[in-house]
This record gives structure tokens, sequence and C-alpha cells, in this order.
């Protein structure tokens, strides 16, 4: 992972707003596969399940990886913001975004994605987010890159977006609707707050064709990743196709945008991959068990909130997985779908 310059220095789960024990163990029980209600509680409680998640990740994932949560497949020689920030450019040009057009930021996180795609395209970027203490940190953050009157960030659940029908020139969403209990749902609120003739561009977390839901292993993968992630469950390509085509729109393009380009590019997962490099071994079992250690030091002279050591441990499982997912190619974090809302 990469350091974001512009986070805190010690990740210490700050929107859990120093319950962080409490947080953690309300976010695991979603997660406890020991009780026949788990997968349940994860659908109806979605939205509890996923704030406990970002009030305990967010600053882990600004110090690791920077201010745009989420993946892109990387070029030789590329460096890793480079990658990050193309994949967002990429995203915009298949939407043909221009100045004048309102666009939609689906689960906007803290706002890289939108100052990024708002800058590079000249459209005012709108983006909705759940999470109380992300939305501060985007407003912190487009404050300080001069963006305030590009970009604007509303508490909202995507579930039930709170926007009239036809609000929008363009929907995005990257990574964020794999939190979705029903992705029909979801696609639905979409396209209902898109207008007629407008685009919905979306990078999804999905299993591949080469999962196998009978295979032990993959399930075990599978599971890794919700639990690391705070996912309800993951969905198929085909399925996400089809919810899509069930919401209404009209399917234009889908790629798996996480392949390697060429024998030579780098794969997605690079970053999060155990290996006895400077940026990558607190990914390996050593560095885990080190890092883990560090942070119960700080924990226990209160400089770290106390179970910010076990946010660092299921923040593992997620890249233990993750990576697995990978390699094995029975998973990918970059399902592109370009769909539309016919004219009326």
């Amino acid at each position: 992972m990469q350091s974001s310059r512009d986070a805190p220095f010690i990740p210490s789960a700050a929107g859990a707003k120093g319950n962080v024990e409490k947080a953690v163990s309300s976010y695991l029980d979603f997660h406890d596969e020991s009780k026949a209600d788990s997968k349940q509680k994860r659908v109806t409680q979605y939205a509890e399940m996923i704030n406990h998640y970002y009030d305990l990740a967010t600053d882990f994932y600004e110090w690791g990886w920077g201010q745009s949560f989420h993946f892109a497949n990387r070029y030789r020689g590329e460096n890793f913001f480079s990658s990050i920030a193309r994949s967002e450019h990429w995203l915009a040009l298949q939407m043909n975004l221009k100045p004048g057009m309102r666009v939609l930021d689906v689960g906007c996180g803290v706002g890289g994605p939108a100052r990024e795609i708002s800058r590079f395209s000249g459209a005012h970027v709108v983006g909705v987010n759940n999470n109380d203490y992300q939305i501060v940190r985007a407003n912190r953050h487009t404050a300080a890159a001069g963006l305030s009157a590009q970009c604007e960030f509303v508490k909202g659940d995507f579930m039930h977006l709170d926007f009239p029908d036809n609000s929008f020139d363009a929907v995005y969403q990257i990574e964020a609707t794999a939190h979705a209990p029903d992705k029909v749902a979801c696609y639905s609120e979409i396209f209902r707050v898109l207008k007629p003739g407008g685009l919905f561009g979306s990078y999804e977390w999905c299993l591949t064709d080469k999962y196998d839901p009978e295979n032990a292993e993959h399930k075990k993968i599978k599971h890794g990743i919700e639990e690391g992630n705070s996912l309800p469950d993951i969905a198929t390509t085909k399925e996400v196709v089809a919810a899509l085509k069930q919401a209404g729109f009209v399917v234009l393009h889908e790629e798996d945008r996480a392949l390697r380009l060429s024998p030579n590019d780098i794969d997605w997962f690079q970053p999060i991959q155990p290996s006895y490099t400077p940026m990558n071994i607190h990914h390996t079992e050593v560095g885990h068990k080190v890092s883990s250690f560090f942070l119960r030091c700080l924990e226990k002279v209160r400089i770290a909130s106390t179970g910010s050591s076990q946010v660092q441990e299921f923040l593992h499982t997620a890249a233990v997985n993750l990576t697995l997912g990978g390699q094995k190619q029975i998973f990918t974090p970059s399902f592109f779908t370009l769909a539309q809302k016919a004219e009326n």
C-alpha cells in the first residue's frame, strides 16, 4: 500500500468516536458464520454494518491507500497513484462527461474519485454517502483542494436516494454498490434519478465464471472478502448484468478491467500482495504480526484507540482473500459496465 500525506499518520478508527471495541464487536457479529442468521442480518441491517465498517476502516484506508478507495489495473512502469487516476479518467471518458453536466457519484467515500473526475471532465459531481465521518473527510479534502464549488457531498442511502426523478445527466459508482443488499433495487434507484438518455458507468466487485460455489476453498475466499470488506454477499458478473437489465437499463458494454492488458502489466492486487519489500512487508505473516504488536502497544499508551489492532486484523483478512481471489481469477474488483436509460 501507499501512504497518503493528508491522512492521519497513525490510523486510529476515529470515525468510531472512541467506541472502537464496541464497533468492532458489532461489525464482526454480522460475519459470524456460527450464527444461522448472520447472512440475513447483513442484508436487512446493511446500513448499520457498513457504517460500523467505515467508521473503523476509513483512517486505515486513507493512511495506507490514499483518498480513492478502489483498485485499478496497472501498466509496467506506471506508479500506483497514476493507475488509480487513469482508471477514473477512463471511466469519465466512457461516459463522455463534460462541463455543465450534473453527475452523481454513488457511494463516494471521502471524495477522491469525485475530485479527480470533476477536475478532469469539468462536470459538477454530487457525492452521496451514508457515513457521517466520510462526509466530513470529503468536505475537508475538497475545501483544501479548492473544489467546493465543483463537488458537493450529501448524506444518503443509495438504496433510497433522496433526489427527484431525472435529476442527473450521468451516474457512476466505483466499487461501492458491492455493499448493496439488493442489486436490482439499488440499480433501480440509480435508474430513477438518471435523466432519459443518460449513462451509468460502474466498476463492480464480482465473482467470475471461474468461481465454483461447490469448492470449499473458493467459498472460504469469498467469505473472507465479505468479512474483510463489509459485504452482504458478492454477485457474479452475470447477476450484475441481469440486475441492470431488470432495473430498466440497456447494457451497452461489459468488461473485466481488472485483467492484465498485456503480459508485462502488474496485477491489480499487487499493492496488497505479501512480499518482503518496504511497501508490502506488512502483508506478510511476519509483517502482520509486527504491525499488530505495534498497534497493541499504541493502544496501551492510549495513542491509538483500543480495538485498532482488531480493525487491522479484519483488514488483513480482506487483503489475504482479495489476493487469493485475484490469483485464482475467481474474483474481480473492476467488472465494468456501461448502461443507458433509454430516451422517452
